[in-house]
């Protein structure tokens, strides 16, 4: 049966875990206006990156549920996407299981005047391949020698190379996922491996251990977020990213609007008469 045209939208509200946290949260009033200037300061540090062509990739790892896709979502909300890209790599595919491991990740690297963000990264391999045994134990190993030089690689060609690991409880990642099974605007997001993450806490965190002491290097250090709150871990997160580069607030050329010319003018307004407009029920 159609709807009611004039029925109001049904607002969804998050039920059951989802209404807590087990964490006290920074006041919303507090983190709307800190993000804010952050990510004025992100527009100022895009500017500088395209002038001085800079190049910047950016690894963000963690826990499932930890709140990578929430910092990077709020990293990239003002500034712009050909800057700024984000990359987020399904598995690979039969081609690309038969490749240098490494070969997917490099086509992503930035040029110059970018910034390359990684959700999940080449670190795969020493998380959730080494845990679900989608890796031999040789692949595993022989990741763990290469990584250091593949990474030093990058930052001798002028990459910095920025690495964030986000932790999280395990009360709070239990609470995440039954949010996910209890909202139905999040149920999406839950999967078979997350459920299995839970369940292989202690696996993941040994295989997060020996990927800090194989790949924690002076060049390119892990840097680690606590998550519970995620209001504070974006803020600390973007605050700490900006504090790594040394940029200056470029001065705006300046702009004014121009006169609209007269020459071919009609009623464009009168072409709306005859066409079909979305109901306004709002």
């Amino acid at each position: 049966m159609a709807k009611d045209k004039n029925q109001e939208a049904r607002v969804i509200e998050p039920v059951g875990a989802c209404q807590e946290s087990l964490t006290p949260r920074l006041a919303k009033k507090n983190y709307i206006r800190e993000l804010r200037r952050l990510q004025v300061e992100l527009v100022k540090l895009q500017s500088w990156v395209r002038q001085a062509g800079m190049k910047i990739v950016v690894v963000f790892e963690g826990r499932d549920a930890a709140g990578k896709g929430g910092i990077i979502k709020r990293l990239v909300d003002r500034v712009s996407p050909r800057v700024f890209k984000v990359v987020a790599l399904p598995k690979p595919s039969e081609k690309e299981r038969s490749q240098l491991y490494m070969q997917r990740y490099i086509g992503h690297l930035p040029s110059a005047g970018e910034v390359v963000i990684f959700d999940r990264s080449w670190y795969n391999r020493a998380g959730v391949e080494r845990v679900m045994g989608f890796c031999t134990e040789e692949e595993y190993r022989r990741f763990l020698r290469n990584c250091p030089t593949f990474e030093q690689a990058m930052v001798d060609s002028g990459i910095l190379l920025v690495k964030y690991w986000l932790t999280v409880s395990h009360d709070e990642q239990a609470r995440r996922f039954q949010c996910r099974i209890d909202d139905p605007l999040r149920r999406w997001k839950l999967s078979p491996m997350d459920l299995e993450s839970l369940r292989r806490w202690y696996d993941y965190s040994r295989a997060r251990d020996a990927m800090f002491a194989a790949t924690d290097t002076d060049f390119a250090p892990w840097h680690v977020v606590r998550a519970d709150d995620k209001r504070r871990a974006r803020l600390n997160c973007i605050s700490h990213l900006l504090s790594l580069i040394d940029y200056d607030d470029l001065p705006p050329a300046p702009t004014m609007l121009p006169d609209r010319e007269r020459k071919g003018s009609y009623d464009d307004d009168a072409v709306w008469v005859e066409r079909k407009f979305v109901p306004e029920r709002y």
